[in-house]
C-alpha cells in the first residue's frame, strides 16, 4: 500500500446499534475501492472485517477491525466497531483512534438506543460525525421517518444531504440537496442525472433552506447574502458544510443500500470532502523530561511519537499493537522507548491490517493508524517515542467490567494453560478481569455482560483448545459474634511413651473491628499457662478464623481472651496447646450467638426517566435500599442504593431486558452488615450439605 501523507488520511470510526449494518458498508467500501473482487455477506461470514470464528458462527462484530480504504487518493482508514453493548471497550478504544464517526442507523428499526449511546460517545471525544441510513432497498422503509427521529433527538443540527427516490415503491435513485439535482443509479451504484419527482419539491425545499441556514451563519458576509436573497454556488456551500461538519455545528444525514452498493460511493466523496485530516485536530501529551504539554498535534516535521489504542494478541496471527501516529514520521527500521516502561523497542517491520492480513509499510505519517508486530514490552495505552523526546499520551478511558462469574478448570491440569490463555486475552480486551478470590478458594472472571463471558469461553477452546466451567460465584460471607462466652478447651491424649496435653480456659467476645479477624489478648496469672505457649494459642486462632464453625466463612470482629489453664511439665506441647484452643474457639464462638454477614455493595444506576419506577421496583425486589435519586438533565435519573452482593448476580441481563438496553450501572463494595435469618439458614443449609457429600 502506498504511503500516505497526513492531509491525505482519514480516520472514521464506523458507530451504531447491533445489527445496523456497520461490516456491509465496510464490506461496500472495501469492494468499491477495489480491495475486493467480490462483495463479501455477514451471513456467509466472508466479510473483509470479520474474520474471527466467533464473529462467524454468530453473524455480528465482537473486536474493532481496521480496513483502510483507498478513495480518489486519500486512505480511509475505516475502524468497523462491534455494535452489541457487551463489547464496547472496542468501540471505546476506536473512537480514541479516529477524528470523525459515521453512525450508522437501520431504515427498518430506525433510531436505538445504540445509535444514541454513538452520539453520547462522539459528543465525549468531541468527533465530527455523519450519519448514514441503510437498508433502503427495503421497500417500506421511511428514510423521512428516520430523520425525524433524529431531529426530534438531536434539533437543528440534522441536515439531510440526500433523499431518496422510489419508484413502485423500489429504491431507483437519490436527491442531492446541496446541487439540488436527481440522480438515477444503473449497474453497480454507478448512477445517471434524472428530474426530481414533483413529490419531492416540498422536502427538497424545506431541507435546502435549512442548509443554506446554516451555510450563512459561517461568516458574516454570508449572512449578509443570505439575507440580500443571494445564492451560494456548490463550492461555496461544500466548503462550509466542511467548516461546520468538523466543528460538529452540522450534522449531514445521507442513505443508501451498502448491499446493492447503492449510496456508498457518495458517503466516500463526503468522508474525503467534509471530514478533517488528523492535522485538523488536537493531540497533546506530555514532554516526560520538561513536564511541560508537548502540543504533536499530528504535525509531521515535530519528533516521532505514537500512542497504542489497541492490542492484537491471536495465536494465529501473532501479537500486533495497533499504533496511530501523533507526530513526525515513523519508519521501519526506527527505534523506539516505551515512554511507560523506559524499555527501548526495534520496529523491524511495519504494516497497516486489512482485518486479519497485514501488509508491509515503510512508513507511517503523523495521523496515520498502522500496526507493529512483537513488541515485547509494550501494551495498549502505551506511549512510543525517540530516547530524545520521550512523549506520555494518556489513555483512553475503557469501561469497568461489572459481571462476574466464577470459573474452573474442566480437565485438571489445564490450570496453568488456562492462566496463560487468559492473560493473553486480557492485553487484548481491556475489559476483561481476573481475580484470585482465595478467601472463597475460587477465580473469578469479570467482563461486561454475560454474552461477553461465554464469547471469553468459547474463545478459550477454539484458539487455545483449554475448557472452562461457568458458575455463580460464591458470596464471601463473613462470621462474626454478638454476645460474650467462656469456654475451656483440653486436648488431652495418652498411648504409650510422651503424652499429649494442652488446657486453656479462654473469653470470647465481639472486638467492634469488622476489618480485623481477631484481637488476642492474654490475662494468665501465676503461669498457669508458661509464656512460651502463646503463640501457639495465637496460631490456633490463625488458623480457626479462616474457616468459621458457623459455615466455614472467613471470621471477623472476634476478641479472645486467654486467662487461665493448665499444662503439663512433660506432655504440654506447641501443638497440644494449638489443638486445645481450637476446641476452645469452636464452643466459645458456637456459644456466643454467632451470626452471618453479608456484603453489601454501593449501586449507581442510570436509566431514561421512564424506566425509574421499574428500575426502583426491581431494586427492592433484590433487598436493596434506595438512598436517593438525582437527574442528570439529559432525560435520565441517577439511582444510588445499597444492595446485598448476592443480590446482583445476573443484573446486567436484568437491566437491559427493563431498559430496552439503556441502563447502565456501577458498584463498589461498601460495608459487611448481618444477613437476614432465611439467607443465613440457607448458608448452613448449603455448608452442611456439602460436610456430608464430603464424609460419603
Amino acid at each position: 500500500m502506498d504511503v500516505f501523507r497526513t492531509d491525505r488520511i482519514r480516520n472514521v470510526v464506523l458507530l451504531g446499534h447491533g445489527g445496523a449494518g456497520k461490516t456491509t458498508l465496510t464490506e461496500a467500501m472495501a469492494y468499491l475501492a477495489g480491495m475486493t473482487n467480490r462483495l463479501g455477506r455477514v451471513e456467509d461470514g466472508n466479510t473483509v472485517s470479520d474474520y474471527d470464528k466467533e464473529e462467524i458462527k454468530r453473524h455480528f462484530s465482537i473486536s474493532t477491525t481496521l480496513i483502510p480504504v483507498p478513495w480518489d487518493k486519500v486512505k480511509i482508514n475505516v475502524l468497523d466497531t462491534p455494535g452489541y453493548f457487551d463489547f464496547v471497550g472496542e468501540v471505546e478504544e476506536a473512537v480514541s483512534a479516529a477524528d470523525a464517526a459515521i453512525i450508522v442507523v437501520s431504515g427498518k428499526a430506525g433510531v436505538q438506543v445504540g445509535t444514541q449511546k454513538a452520539w453520547n460517545l462522539c459528543e465525549k471525544y468531541k468527533l465530527p460525525r455523519m450519519i448514514f441510513v441503510t437498508d433502503m432497498d427495503v421497500d417500506d422503509v421511511s428514510y423521512r421517518k428516520v430523520v425525524e427521529q433524529l431531529t426530534e433527538l438531536y434539533g437543528k443540527k440534522i441536515a439531510p444531504l440526500h433523499f431518496p427516490i422510489r419508484e413502485d415503491g423500489k429504491f431507483v435513485g437519490y436527491v442531492n440537496v446541496v446541487k439540488q439535482a436527481g440522480r438515477k443509479y444503473i449497474d453497480k451504484g454507478k448512477k445517471e442525472e434524472c428530474p426530481i419527482p414533483e413529490y419531492l419539491d416540498e422536502y427538497l425545499e424545506k431541507y435546502h433552506d435549512i442548509l443554506m441556514e446554516s451555510v450563512a451563519e459561517t461568516s458574516e458576509e454570508f449572512m449578509d447574502r443570505y439575507f440580500e436573497g443571494d445564492t451560494f454556488s456548490v463550492t461555496e456551500v461544500s466548503a462550509a458544510l466542511a467548516m461546520n461538519v468538523q466543528e460538529a455545528s452540522i450534522v449531514p444525514v445521507c442513505m443508501g443500500s451498502p448491499i446493492n452498493l447503492r449510496g456508498v460511493s457518495n458517503l466516500l466523496d463526503d468522508i474525503c470532502g467534509y471530514f478533517p485530516s488528523p492535522d485538523k485536530r488536537s493531540c497533546n501529551g506530555i514532554a516526560q523530561k520538561t513536564n511541560e504539554i508537548f502540543e504533536a498535534n499530528y504535525d509531521f516535521t515535530k519528533a516521532k511519537s505514537a500512542y497504542v489504542w489497541k492490542t492484537i494478541a491471536d495465536p494465529f496471527l501473532g501479537k500486533y499493537s495497533l499504533i496511530k501516529v501523533c507526530s513526525g514520521v515513523i519508519k521501519s527500521d526506527d527505534t523506539l522507548v516505551n515512554v511507560e516502561k523506559g524499555e527501548e523497542e526495534r520496529l523491524n517491520k511495519l504494516y497497516v491490517l486489512e482485518g486479519s492480513k497485514p501488509i508491509e509499510v515503510p512508513e507511517l505519517h503523523a495521523g496515520d493508524i498502522g500496526a507493529i508486530a512483537k513488541l515485547n514490552s509494550v501494551q495498549t495505552g502505551d506511549s512510543l517515542a525517540t530516547k530524545a523526546n520521550p512523549i506520555f499520551y494518556p489513555k483512553a478511558v475503557i469501561s469497568t467490567p461489572y459481571t462476574c462469574k466464577r470459573f474452573k478448570a474442566v480437565k485438571k491440569g489445564d490450570e496453568d494453560k488456562i492462566s496463560q490463555a487468559l492473560a493473553k486475552m486480557m492485553s487484548e480486551d481491556k475489559t476483561l478481569r481476573v481475580v484470585n478470590d482465595s478467601a472463597n478458594r475460587q477465580s473469578l472472571i469479570y467482563g461486561i455482560g454475560d454474552q461477553h463471558l461465554d464469547i471469553v469461553a468459547n474463545k478459550l477452546k477454539e484458539r487455545y483448545k483449554v475448557d472452562i466451567e461457568l458458575s455463580k460465584p460464591k458470596v464471601p460471607f463473613r462470621e462474626t459474634l454478638r454476645k460474650n462466652s467462656d469456654v475451656e478447651g483440653k486436648h488431652k491424649k495418652q498411648s504409650g511413651g510422651h503424652g499429649q496435653y494442652g488446657h486453656v480456659k479462654m473469653r470470647f467476645e465481639p472486638s467492634g473491628d469488622l476489618e480485623t479477624p481477631y484481637v488476642f489478648e492474654q490475662v494468665v496469672v501465676g503461669g498457669a499457662v508458661p509464656k512460651n505457649y502463646f503463640p501457639a494459642v495465637e496460631k490456633g486462632l490463625q488458623e480457626c478464623v479462616l474457616k468459621g464453625p458457623l459455615a466455614a466463612y472467613p471470621v471477623v470482629g472476634v476478641k479472645a481472651t486467654l486467662y487461665d489453664g493448665s499444662y503439663h511439665p512433660v506432655d504440654s506441647s506447641e501443638m497440644a496447646f494449638k489443638m486445645a484452643t481450637i476446641l476452645a474457639f469452636k464452643k466459645g464462638f458456637m456459644d456466643a450467638s454467632p451470626v452471618l454477614l453479608e456484603p453489601i455493595v454501593s449501586m449507581k444506576v442510570t436509566v431514561p426517566d421512564k424506566y425509574t419506577g421499574d428500575v426502583m421496583g426491581d431494586l427492592n425486589k433484590r433487598r436493596g435500599r434506595v438512598l436517593g435519586m438525582t437527574p442528570d438533565h439529559q432525560g435520565n435519573t441517577i439511582i444510588e442504593a445499597d444492595v446485598p452482593q448476592l443480590e446482583i448476580y445476573g443484573y446486567s441481563t436484568d437491566l437491559r431486558s427493563m431498559t430496552g438496553g439503556s441502563g447502565e450501572f456501577s458498584y463498589e463494595f461498601a460495608r459487611y452488615e448481618q444477613a437476614p435469618n432465611d439467607i443465613q439458614a440457607k448458608e448452613i443449609e448449603a455448608r452442611a450439605s456439602k460436610v456430608d457429600k464430603a464424609e460419603e
